[in-house]
């Protein structure tokens, strides 16, 4: 049993109010702005009623900048607006994060990363996304810190502190993409109930640790095992120490893949509590959902593993495809795995003004969810034509791939800058939004970034 813990009042930072969120809003007039910060005005009184901003909400939202004339309007897909105008300039700050990072709940903690504040290859840890469930542990004593694997299909059960796995296994460092399983909700339509993410729900930073499979096999693992469950000193958000906030799992033929780690290192230190300090499952490649922290047991299963939000609707899709705004039965929805294909521009910032004449170099990741990045295509003419961009290989298997190009634009004026990922399968990020499913899941829609040419 765990003990009901209070809300911990010091993970904001604020001058005047440790506990309150830091909301400032940058917003000017649009006579004399960049066209982000013309966006961002026109968008405030939206941006106060939903922090994640649809692109369907604003399709006459164009008309709101200044001068700003779109040559490929006419073209425009049906249902989809200028990218300019899901921007805004808000920010808040966590202790131990950017202070740009835009909070969407603050019980439980959730806040997403700027698609420009991604750029690193690796990601900062202080710009990793956070994705609560429940409420952090308020007390971390790390030389005293247990896990424990344990489960019917565990041949014995066995707890090791954190000096034993640092001593008894090899330590492994891998990159490892993470994405939130509703990355994007807030583009659906139909909407979703659930954090209104946008497209920072995402990160691939450098994680330490030993390999989940090797401490599984140290366990013994019996021939009857199905699946793999994780259960954290996260408390529920009631306060009920009888419920889990979060206990989710896999497959144990995932588990079993020699890049998933239990962590205990981002990047050479130690991870950030608000990210699962001082350890963590990393499961890369399937929603984040999957990577447990505050990492404190680990249970080899007989079947699916069925701990809290493993049940349906949590992390679950429709099984065939649906109309938007269906009522889909549990049984019809099955559990996510692998993420799908997926790229991010995340240079320049979206709204730069840029001369004619020059190259416009834009830059970016992809991933694949289990799978590699194969190319990345690049379009300013709203998806009729593309060129390729140069990608590189990923570091390791399930971290995200960088990719780089240069546009010249034929003409002044505005226009938007699509990504499109195609998988090492062949299977392309579709440019309108992908099948709606009523949690929001999956949305991977190209990325778009506006340029003002002048």
């Amino acid at each position: 049993m765990k003990p009901a813990q209070a809300k911990p009042e010091s993970i904001f930072s604020s001058a005047n109010e440790p506990s309150a969120i830091s909301n400032d809003s940058n917003t000017e007039s649009v006579s004399n702005v960049s066209l982000s910060d013309a966006a961002s005005s026109s968008l405030a009184h939206e941006a106060s009623a939903s922090r994640g901003l649809s692109r369907r909400r604003f399709i006459l939202g164009l008309g709101a900048f200044a001068g700003a004339q779109s040559l490929l309007a006419p073209i425009l897909p049906s249902g989809m607006i200028s990218s300019a105008f899901a921007q805004t300039n808000s920010s808040s700050t966590i202790v131990g994060k950017s202070a740009g990072l835009v909070v969407l709940n603050d019980r439980p903690i959730n806040a997403e990363t700027p698609a420009h504040m991604l750029d690193d290859k690796i990601t900062k840890a202080e710009n990793m996304f956070v994705r609560n469930n429940g409420i952090p542990p308020s007390e971390i004593d790390s030389q005293n810190w247990v896990l424990t694997i344990e489960g019917e299909s565990a041949k014995q059960r066995k707890q090791y502190s954190l000096a034993d796995l640092k001593q008894k296994f090899t330590h492994h460092s891998y990159q490892l993409t993470l994405e939130c399983g509703g990355n994007g909700r807030a583009e659906f339509s139909p909407g979703a109930k659930g954090n209104q993410w946008t497209t920072g729900a995402v990160a691939c930073p450098k994680w330490t640790g030993v390999r989940l499979a090797d401490v599984l096999k140290d366990v013994g693992i019996k021939d009857s095992a199905v699946y793999i469950g994780y259960y954290g000193k996260d408390t529920h958000i009631s306060g009920d120490p009888s419920k889990e906030a979060i206990s989710r799992g896999v497959p144990i033929n995932k588990a079993l893949e020699e890049e998933n780690l239990i962590a205990w290192a981002m990047n050479d230190a130690d991870i950030p509590l608000m990210n699962g300090h001082p350890l963590r499952l990393v499961i890369g490649g399937w929603p984040a959902s999957t990577s447990g922290k505050w990492l404190e047991r680990i249970v080899i299963r007989d079947q699916v593993h069925d701990g809290a939000k493993m049940a349906a609707p949590a992390y679950r899709v429709p099984c065939e495809p649906v109309a938007p705004g269906s009522k889909v039965a549990d049984e019809d929805m099955c559990i996510i795995h692998a993420m799908p294909v997926k790229s991010l521009i995340t240079f320049p910032k979206s709204g730069e003004n840029h001369k004619q004449s020059d190259a416009f170099a834009v830059r970016g990741h992809a991933w694949a969810g289990d799978k590699s990045v194969k190319q990345v295509q690049i379009s300013t003419d709203f998806g009729q034509t593309w060129q390729q961009a140069k990608v590189e290989k990923p570091v390791n298997r399930n971290a995200w791939q960088q990719w780089q190009s240069e546009i010249h634009f034929p003409s002044k004026g505005y226009f938007e800058v699509w990504a499109k990922a195609t998988d090492s399968d062949g299977v392309s990020q579709p440019m309108i939004l992908p099948g709606w499913n009523p949690k929001g899941y999956l949305n991977n829609a190209c990325h778009r970034v506006a340029v003002q040419v002048v």
